[in-house]
């Protein structure tokens, strides 16, 4: 254990159950705690890190910023706001955006905009369709909508509103909804994150477009972990050649620094007028910066194409090594966003690989999750598989606890 990273502090929140680390600094895909020792990053902040650590371009670009404006307030213009907007429009098809600090924030945002349009249209309880294993926050309404009862319990009564569907079932959905006037959006994950590394297919996301076209509902796409080039396109739906009509984002779209979007097409753009909706540090100077310079950056090294080819290196690595083993139930994913799923809940992984320099998660008990940021290399890809093989197949022929 680090000197310096105590299991539990006296002063903070016991909110989480950390690794009995705590990291000093980093350097691309690697990472330094404060006893000196090395890691892989393969977590990325949870999907945050988009450049990795102590990026070149990135930290003189906000050193720069530092020095002009940090935080000023949306009383005034934010020139960078107009800039990132005008760049994530144009990646998405999509026609405006509205800035904010986190995804659950972008989620809650997405929420009221549904709730409005209901009302709008003269719906007095709109209801929105939700998916079991999704995850879209932790604020109470945020938490109504996701579909893990464990995070949930303890914090009723819930916000209603949801009806919740089964994952890739277009049968499902529309006898979840058959008759119901009141609904008025349906929201998910393309590839569910929280959940599992579930994703949706390409031709239910078709589907859903199509009958969400049909009713006049609101498409609402939570692009939180998956997008930002994750997939190796901007969103991972665009693989399904669909666009939603609103499209939350944070995570790995400022490198590092919070930030949070929405983003919305025609039919969901201008529902919000002022005072309806708003927040003291989203679209801050320094956050607009931090994500207009990640996409430059991104865009000019290519790392979308660079993010599909390491990414198949990876997964097809992965695959081949844990082929026809008892225990490994599937490895899913797409870009570098991968999930290796057992047949057994192992959240000791974590901490084994920690152990090994590598470093990762565990999510939805039985899902080893890997988001490493979009720099990985091929020869960090390897050695990503060659730490966490052995110990996956050393763990998978232990006595059950």
């Amino acid at each position: 254990m680090s000197a310096h990273a105590e299991a539990t502090s006296p002063h903070v929140m016991n909110t989480y159950g950390r690794l009995p680390i705590a990291l000093s600094h980093g350097q691309g895909c690697r990472v330094w705690d404060t006893n000196g020792k090395a890691y892989l990053d393969g977590l990325g902040g949870i999907a945050v890190n988009t450049l990795g650590h102590n990026h070149p371009e990135l930290v003189p670009a906000l050193q720069d910023q530092l020095t002009k404006l940090i935080h000023s307030s949306n009383y005034y213009h934010v020139p960078g706001q107009e800039a990132l907007a005008k760049k994530l429009t144009e990646l998405s098809g999509l026609t405006n955006a509205f800035f904010c600090c986190t995804g659950l924030e972008a989620n809650e945002a997405a929420l009221k905009l549904a709730r409005k349009f209901g009302h709008d249209k003269g719906i007095e309880r709109p209801e929105i369709v939700v998916y079991e294993r999704a995850f879209h926050g932790r604020s109470i309404a945020t938490l109504s909508a996701t579909g893990n009862p464990k995070i949930q319990a303890g914090f009723g009564p819930l916000v209603e509103g949801f009806i919740r569907v089964p994952l890739n079932d277009i049968e499902a959905l529309q006898r979840a909804t058959e008759g119901n006037p009141n609904v008025v959006a349906v929201f998910f994950e393309t590839i569910q994150g929280e959940g599992g590394i579930n994703p949706m297919r390409n031709e239910y996301l078709k589907q859903v477009r199509a009958l969400c076209d049909q009713k006049d509902w609101l498409m609402m796409i939570d692009e939180v972990q998956c997008g930002m080039g994750r997939t190796g396109k901007w969103f991972a739906h665009q693989w399904a050649g669909i666009k939603p009509d609103v499209m939350p984002l944070a995570k790995g779209l400022g490198s590092g620094v919070p930030i949070g979007a929405v983003v919305a097409g025609p039919k969901a753009a201008n529902i919000f007028g002022p005072g309806n909706h708003g927040t003291t540090f989203g679209g801050n100077p320094l956050a607009m910066r931090a994500g207009v310079e990640t996409i430059r950056i991104m865009e000019e090294q290519n790392l979308l194409a660079h993010v599909e080819k390491v990414g198949a290196h990876l997964k097809a690595a992965l695959e081949r090594e844990f082929k026809g083993l008892a225990g490994v139930k599937e490895v899913r994913g797409a870009g570098l966003m991968l999930g290796i799923e057992l047949d057994r809940p192992c959240g000791v992984i974590l901490n084994r690989a920690c152990d090994a320099g590598l470093l990762l998660s565990v999510t939805a008990d039985s899902v080893i999750r890997l988001v490493p940021p979009l720099i990985l290399s091929i020869a960090e890809a390897d050695e990503i598989v060659a730490i966490l093989a052995p110990i996956v197949k050393a763990f998978l022929v232990e006595p059950a606890p």
